[in-house]
């Protein structure tokens, strides 16, 4: 498990827990249910009004393949990226208290593999790994944010970055299903702005003046990935209006934030072929086509989209394929 991975951002995946709980609209589509419960059986998973579902710990041989790994790495002198918990969630509190823990000495026995943690939940960072003893120095922390809803995980992520000091913080924009500014994060104390992204980098989030708090220093996110969703099981695919992406995209040339996109999903602009028959035809959601025009506030210009299946739509944006990573030595 884990030993190849398709997933272009990482080297490896590691799973020391399957099962996890949905939380927000990014788990609509999840894969990790749809492989792991829908189809294996392996887990029951949590949802609002089903409960918090189920956890198992995988074997232990699954957990001596990052030592493996490790042993590779320092015989090569690289430093792997190892996304961990593609099917978990490691900051979930349905863990065994633990399972946490031997997962953190695990990552300090492997200090040749940089460890990525993206959690749906950074509200709980901090907490749970400082009852671990403190986040290992080779782990970096993430947060998925699928629309401007979810922007405020950003805020937690700094905030847990400016407390932990992990080896860099990245953001997931996948499934990207709304417009993100990532320069204007509402937050429970009143608007704020977090100057992370403009192209001086400087880490304030600036509170509403009018509220006489103190501006906070935080530390400049690290990486960005962005993405669009794909079918899994019985769920199907969102589309993202291009321009979400370029946005993103954008930002991140103008900050100096490496920016990775993983793939456009399942749904590509609507094209018309030379001849004059449609793309797409094989579209059945919502429609032949899907016009996105206003889907969110501040969503671009209108444009259509097909249902075009995620290998047809590719990982191109404008005709270039970003595969920028955080520089870590070896």
């Amino acid at each position: 498990m884990g030993e190849i991975t398709a997933i272009s951002w990482c080297d490896h995946t590691f799973n020391p827990v399957i099962g996890c709980m949905k939380v927000s609209p990014a788990c609509d589509g999840c894969y990790a249910e749809a492989l792991m419960d829908k189809r294996y059986g392996r887990v029951e998973w949590g949802a609002p009004g089903h409960g918090p579902g189920t956890r198992v710990r995988t074997s232990a041989g699954n957990w001596h393949q990052p030592i493996k790994w490790n042993k590779k790495a320092l015989a090569e002198g690289t430093r792997p990226f190892v996304f961990c918990a593609s099917l978990a969630d490691v900051f979930d509190n349905q863990w065994d208290l633990e399972w946490r823990a031997d997962l953190f000495d695990l990552i300090r026995a492997t200090p040749n593999l940089v460890w990525l943690l993206l959690t749906k939940r950074p509200q709980n960072i901090v907490k749970m790994s400082e009852a671990c003893g403190g986040l290992p120095s080779n782990a970096a922390i993430g947060t998925t944010v699928e629309d401007q809803a979810r922007a405020i995980n950003l805020f937690h992520l700094a905030s847990a970055a400016r407390d932990l000091a992990p080896a860099f913080t990245f953001a997931s924009f996948e499934p990207l299903l709304g417009p993100v500014d990532p320069t204007r994060i509402v937050i429970h104390e009143g608007p704020a702005r977090f100057d992370d992204w403009p192209e001086v980098t400087t880490g304030i989030v600036s509170f509403n003046a009018l509220l006489g708090a103190p501006s906070i220093n935080l530390p400049p996110l690290g990486w960005a990935i962005t993405g669009g969703e794909t079918d899994q099981g019985e769920h199907r695919a969102r589309p993202t209006h291009p321009m979400w992406f370029r946005r993103l995209r954008d930002q991140c040339a103008s900050a100096g934030i490496p920016y990775h996109h993983k793939q456009n999903g399942e749904w590509a602009r609507h094209e018309v072929k030379s001849n004059g028959s449609l793309t797409g035809q094989v579209v059945v959601w919502p429609n032949a086509r899907t016009d996105v025009r206003n889907a969110n506030d501040g969503g671009g210009p209108g444009v259509d989209m097909d249902k075009v299946g995620k290998r047809r739509a590719g990982r191109l944006l404008d005709g270039v394929e970003h595969n920028a990573r955080p520089q870590v030595a070896a």
